[in-house]
């Protein structure tokens, strides 16, 4: 359970980061290329991983397409932080399980029973509570959260593919992801330095470090945690989107002084009774 809460914990810190970063008027796009740079070095020394076996057999197709949209879904997940907040950009993050289950559904035929049906149902409505503008705030940029959930959903069910190579550890192709996108946001950094005149600052490193160790905690710990409810996945499954909705929102809330209408909370209470519904439809 340490393994769980743990990795609940660095996933809310890398959006506290983000939140805490505007204040000093830094560059998302180089904390974003620094976080791959110390992810990448923390997953060598700690999976040691052995290139020599990667080769053209390897699911190139994957590492690119995963490769390419972590970097920009994670330039997303720090603007919706910064329009949205935390408590609905973390809901959304985690309200993208829905797109693997519709994958699932539509596209391989799986078999869904009545509480994966209802979880659905419930968490397509606990999204538009959840994104819903109160009614003083003229902007509502829903789009930021509504690309990261489509994002991650699609994020998700590729690393799933992956999963199902088992010629090369699941760690190895993690690190080969790493370094592609640390490539694609290498590139656009270059591409604003160059183009758009934005400076290079040792403060974007600090905060890149940070965000890169509590990033590379949040998949250690989530693997630790798959590994020691080994013969319960759904306990990691609901334990981390649930637990990351609710420190989210306390985090938000208490921290932040965010700003929530009634209809916001009614969406964020249906959001984890979907989760619920979607968990307890494995055991049937």
């Amino acid at each position: 359970m340490m393994f769980l809460v743990l990795s609940i914990l660095c996933s809310v810190i890398v959006g506290v980061i983000f939140k805490i970063t505007r204040k000093y008027n830094s560059n998302p796009t180089q904390i974003v290329t620094y976080n791959y740079v110390f992810a990448l070095a923390l997953c060598y020394f700690t999976f040691s991983p052995d290139l020599i076996e990667v080769d053209e057999k390897a699911p190139w197709n994957l590492y690119i397409a995963i490769g390419v949209l972590l970097p920009v879904v994670f330039l997303f997940l720090v603007a919706s932080i910064k329009h949205m907040g935390i408590v609905k950009t973390d809901a959304a993050q985690r309200l993208s399980l829905f797109i693997p289950i519709l994958a699932a559904w539509f596209i391989f035929k799986e078999e869904f029973n009545s509480y994966k049906v209802i979880g659905l149902v419930i968490g397509f409505l606990a999204l538009l509570f959840i994104l819903r503008k109160q009614s003083e705030n003229v902007e509502n940029k829903w789009i930021y959260p509504a690309v990261v959930l489509l994002g991650f959903g699609v994020i998700d069910i590729l690393f799933k593919q992956i999963a199902l190579y088992t010629t090369l550890p699941y760690t190895t192709s993690l690190f080969v992801v790493f370094c592609i996108s640390l490539g694609v946001a290498s590139l656009i950094s270059i591409y604003e330095i160059g183009i758009k005149n934005v400076k290079l600052e040792p403060k974007n490193i600090l905060f890149g470090a940070l965000v890169g160790i509590f990033n590379f905690g949040n998949i250690l710990f989530y693997l630790k945690a798959h590994k020691a409810f080994a013969e319960n996945p759904s306990t990691v499954f609901a334990g981390m989107n649930m637990g990351v909705i609710i420190l989210g929102s306390l985090v938000g809330l208490l921290f932040f002084k965010e700003k929530l209408s009634k209809i916001n909370f009614a969406g964020i209470f249906l959001a984890l009774i979907s989760i619920i519904l979607i968990v307890i439809s494995q055991f049937n």
